[in-house]
């Protein structure tokens, strides 16, 4: 029985990391749709989310089957219920990238309103941070979890900054206000993915050190 579980147990990481790659490949291609300004890849963007969403299904079931006949308990346990967090996580970047390919499709065909190089930098760092958080799930690595979420407030600042910039734009030119709202909403779902990843990465430090380190704030002790 237990050699059983051990390998239901891999075979659950194993279907993880399978779904984790598909996103990583939508987070690609969701990024080259705007930086080299390709339709082709953002309808693929959206041909992919199917199988990250029968991917979701999939690795619920397995979840909560695991906790119904195996009753895992201690680092088991707690593998088996942050995967069913980790899970709608990966889905949820996966619905972002294809929100930000729609606007790519539109964006592609219009002169660009965002000089400079932050738009291609907060997508590459973006992605950046759901790989780590990923590899910090494979490797058991704490240390990187932790950078990942540490990571988030300057990606919080460049989207300010670029939101800040787009602002201006559409103040200084009229023209621009459809194509720079356009932009907004692809920066806030660039945005929101970085956010996605910080909550795996806590979720990695509850599998390893079963420590909860969301909403530490709350946390802190009384003055």
């Amino acid at each position: 029985m237990l050699r059983h579980f051990d390998a239901e147990l891999r075979d659950l990481k194993f279907s993880l990391l399978a779904m984790a790659g598909q996103v990583e490949e939508m987070l690609h291609l969701t990024q080259q749709s705007l930086s080299e300004r390709s339709n082709h890849k953002a309808e693929k963007v959206s041909q992919l989310d199917k199988y990250v969403d029968e991917a979701e299904l999939k690795l619920d079931q397995a979840c909560i089957d695991l906790l119904a006949l195996r009753a895992p308990f201690a680092s088991d346990l707690r593998l088996i219920a942050s995967s069913l967090k980790i899970v709608p996580e990966l889905e949820r970047i996966g619905d972002h990238c294809c929100n930000i390919a729609r606007r790519a499709l539109i964006l592609n065909v219009q002169p660009s309103v965002l000089p400079g190089d932050d738009l291609e930098r907060l997508g590459a760092d973006t992605q950046s941070m759901v790989h780590r958080a990923m590899d910090a799930f494979i490797n058991g690595d704490p240390d990187m979890a932790r950078a990942v979420i540490a990571e988030d407030d300057r990606i919080d600042a460049l989207y300010l900054h670029i939101f800040s910039e787009l602002l201006r734009g559409m103040l200084g030119d009229p023209l621009c206000i459809e194509r720079s709202s356009h932009l907004i909403i692809v920066i806030k779902n660039w945005e929101r993915i970085a956010d996605v990843a910080t909550n795996i990465a806590e979720e990695v430090l509850f599998i390893l050190e079963g420590v909860n380190v969301k909403h530490s704030y709350l946390q802190a002790p009384n003055p």
